[in-house]
């Protein structure tokens, strides 16, 4: 593993995880388009990521058994011909089916992720996991930010086309690049490799830890706070428009910055504390963000150190996956996006209600009740957590 394969791979994963959310911002021109009332707009993000959870599902699994070069190649040219299917779609059932299957094969970032972990040394696995864990966070905010900005000026179907080209231009670099990695285990049966996946909570008594951890702060904290803050920044007093909402949204790049050097800490023995560090942190944000709600600049301020508090428990708690078994990485991602997802949706859904319940109150009650919950996993992890650490470097 070197530096520039680390941030090739940080390149790779955040294109990929990007073609999920360029159609965020352009449904309201996407259904006008189409001629259909803007609301049915939430079907097209629906069906991405269903999409997306089926192939985290049926195919990631796969990583521990496959050829990865092969499988990323194959899995990033599909992905190039559902972007040029979207771009072309002459309605909203095939725009829909389009995205669906966008969804399904745009997994290559949670591929790179495992096998960045295989070619890192032990010494550097938290360090490069960061690296590229960044390009992800990275990939996301871009593409929301920057699809906005292309279609204002191109139309939507221009997103599609350009984020196509990137994609093309992104697989035929890692199939020129990337090493040949033989397979790490061999495939019996594709029943019992899915079965497989369910198994890990058995052979791996952590992984409930860290699935809680990530999934608490990253899942329903992360998903809470930054639903809740279009609300906030649509309405009074702020009254922003999408684009201004957008460059808000900018201030979770901090997280990019910061994660790439987050990991050094899972490399250096200090995971453990930096884990309840990166929690209290989020905590205390919550409370300045309830406290000057109608500070813009203290909202900026909040929103860059909450994604950095996120970022870092994301990356510690990756890394700290990885440890768990060489020959299961691709599984036990599986697992830790799944349940991310599922923590996800919950907090996308609990921002809703919150907020028409009671507003940026609630939310941020809510959010500091999920650190509060967090907090009161690590007390319980440090022993299970402290006894894998030192079963690994013995």
């Amino acid at each position: 593993m070197t530096k520039f394969l680390a941030i090739l791979f940080a390149v790779c994963s955040g294109l990929a995880i990007g073609n999920l959310y360029w159609a965020q911002p352009l449904l309201v021109q996407i259904m006008t388009g189409f001629g259909l009332p803007a609301a049915n707009g939430g079907l097209l993000v629906t069906a991405t990521q269903i999409g997306y959870a089926m192939g985290i599902f049926f195919i990631l699994p796969l990583g521990d058994f496959v050829r990865r070069k092969r499988m990323i190649a194959i899995v990033m040219g599909l992905s190039v011909v559902a972007l040029v299917s979207c771009a072309i779609a002459p309605s909203f059932i095939i725009l829909a089916l389009s995205l669906f299957s966008m969804g399904l094969v745009t997994i290559s970032g949670q591929v790179i992720l495992p096998l960045a972990g295989d070619l890192s040394r032990e010494d550097e696995r938290g360090h490069i996991v960061g690296i590229v864990s960044s390009g992800i966070t990275t990939g996301i905010l871009f593409s929301r930010f920057a699809s906005g900005i292309i279609a204002g000026f191109l139309g939507w179907r221009s997103v599609y086309v350009i984020a196509a080209v990137l994609n093309l231009i992104m697989v035929l670099t890692m199939i020129y690049v990337l090493p040949e990695i033989s397979a790490k285990n061999r495939l019996d049966s594709y029943a019992k490799l899915l079965g497989s996946v369910f198994t890990t909570f058995k052979r791996h008594r952590t992984l409930p830890l860290i699935l809680l951890h990530s999934g608490l702060i990253f899942g329903l904290l992360f998903n809470i706070f930054w639903t809740s803050l279009t609300f906030l920044l649509s309405g009074a007093p702020y009254n922003y428009d999408t684009f201004q909402i957008g460059l808000v949204s900018l201030a979770g790049l901090t997280a990019s910055v910061f994660g790439v050097g987050i990991g050094k800490l899972q490399d250096m023995g200090l995971s453990i504390p930096a884990l309840g560090a990166f929690i209290l942190l989020g905590l205390v944000s919550l409370i300045f963000g309830f406290a000057f709600s109608t500070s813009i600049v203290a909202i900026v301020i909040v929103a860059g150190v909450i994604s950095v508090a996120v970022q870092g428990i994301s990356v510690l708690t990756q890394t700290r996956l990885f440890n768990l078994s060489m020959g299961e990485r691709s599984r036990l991602n599986t697992v830790f996006v799944v349940s991310n997802f599922i923590f996800g949706a919950v907090g996308s859904a609990l921002a809703s209600l919150l907020w028409s319940m009671g507003g940026w109150t609630y939310v941020m009650m809510a959010a500091g009740m999920a650190c509060v919950a967090a907090l009161a996993v690590w007390t319980l992890s440090r022993g299970p957590f402290k006894q894998t650490d030192e079963a690994l470097n013995s």
